[in-house]
Parts: structure tokens; C-alpha cells; sequence
């Protein structure tokens, strides 16, 4: 698949939507596997304890299957809210991402219809400021340096916009680097260090680009 898209990690969006004196509040979280996202709708049934319905939906990957794709209506009418909310991350585009709507009954029954519409419109609003960002698997390499040369080519490195994924101290300072091509890599690593510096493949990991 194409580098997934999620919302940038420790973010939470909120969001309140009034619906004929309906109250529905909207929490947005970026959840890496399904017990985050179970966390979040405790968290919400915990900050409102008084409302009836917290109503929920996520997607999230699990390596080597197809996405997990959950939902529920808790006491709404059956398909009213939670398959509403989860069509709506969906279409996001957006993976590991969980929502909860936490509803507040106003006294006026909103019927099939406009329940679709306020839940949808809950989550489509909330993730309308969303901080986006793209999950890209980029390569590790590390390099050992004499400290009198480290903190200099670190900051060139930062300047041209290497990820510098670790940093570990001893008789020489070892940048762990992330990279999306190591041969690039080492030519930079050359140049700012008169061809002393010897770059070696440390693994991969992924990196979080803005979208």
C-alpha cells in the first residue's frame, strides 16, 4: 500500500456539535493497535460519566493483515452512529486513528436520519484542523565520530534534513541516522568529513513526514 497517512502521535482533536439541543462531543486520537483505542472510549465513558451513549469508531493496521475496522452504536439505534463515524474515517483515508462521540440527549428526538447526519458531521468536523502526517519507512545507518567533529556534523546533517534518530556517547559519538537513500547518505557524510567517516546499515525505521 502507499505510505498510510494517520494524525501526528500525542494529538487529540476535540470538537462539540449542537443538534437540536443534542449535545455531541467528539474526541479524535491517533491509536497504534486496537487496545489504544479502547482506551480512548474509557477515557471518554471516565470525563462524562452522566451521558448515555458513547458512541465509537477506529481503524487501525495490524502487521501482515488486512485493518482492523471497529464500531459501535452504544444504545443508539442500531447503525445510526457508529458506522456513520467509522464511513467517515474511512474516507479520511486515515489509518490507526480511533473516535469517540459522547452524546448528551436534548430532549428532542433527531430520528434515524438526523442521528446518520450529527454523528457523521461530529467526526468529519473534528478532523477538519487534523495534524496529518505520512508514515515512511526510511533505512538506519550509523556513524562513529571524534567528539571534536560530532556536534558540527550533526547540525550540517539537521540542516539538510537528516533525521537524526539517536545520538550515543562514548569514545566517540555515534549518530544513529535515518535515511531514505544510505548511498546519498554516506556521499554527505563524506563531504563534511573529508571522506573520514565510515557509514553502516543499522536496520529501518519509520518516520513522520507532515502530509
Amino acid at each position: 500500500m502507499a505510505d498510510p497517512r494517520t494524525l501526528a502521535r500525542g494529538a487529540t482533536l476535540t470538537h462539540e456539535l449542537e443538534v437540536r439541543r443534542s449535545r455531541f462531543i467528539t474526541w479524535v486520537r491517533r491509536a497504534d493497535d486496537e487496545p489504544a483505542a479502547r482506551a480512548l472510549v474509557t477515557e471518554a465513558r471516565a470525563a462524562y460519566p452522566d451521558a448515555r451513549h458513547h458512541c465509537s469508531a477506529f481503524v487501525v493496521r495490524v502487521p501482515g493483515a488486512n485493518l482492523v475496522e471497529r464500531s459501535s452504536d452504544d444504545g443508539e439505534p442500531a447503525g445510526t452512529a457508529g458506522m456513520p463515524m467509522l464511513e467517515v474515517l474511512r474516507g479520511s483515508g486515515l489509518v490507526d486513528v480511533a473516535a469517540v462521540v459522547t452524546r448528551y440527549f436534548g430532549g428532542v428526538k433527531l430520528g434515524t436520519g438526523g442521528l446518520v447526519r450529527a454523528y457523521s458531521d461530529a467526526v468529519r468536523e473534528a478532523l477538519a484542523a487534523a495534524p496529518v502526517v505520512v508514515l515512511e519507512r526510511y533505512g538506519l545507518w550509523s556513524v562513529d565520530l571524534p567528539h571534536a567533529d560530532a556536534g558540527r556534523v550533526e547540525a550540517e546533517l539537521r540542516g539538510q534534513g537528516v533525521t537524526v534518530h539517536h545520538v550515543a556517547y562514548g569514545t566517540q559519538v555515534r549518530l544513529t541516522l535515518a535515511a531514505a537513500d544510505g548511498a546519498a547518505l554516506g556521499s554527505s557524510l563524506a563531504a563534511l568529513t573529508g571522506g573520514a567517516a565510515t557509514v553502516t546499515e543499522a536496520g529501518s525505521t519509520v518516520v513522520e513526514r507532515p502530509a
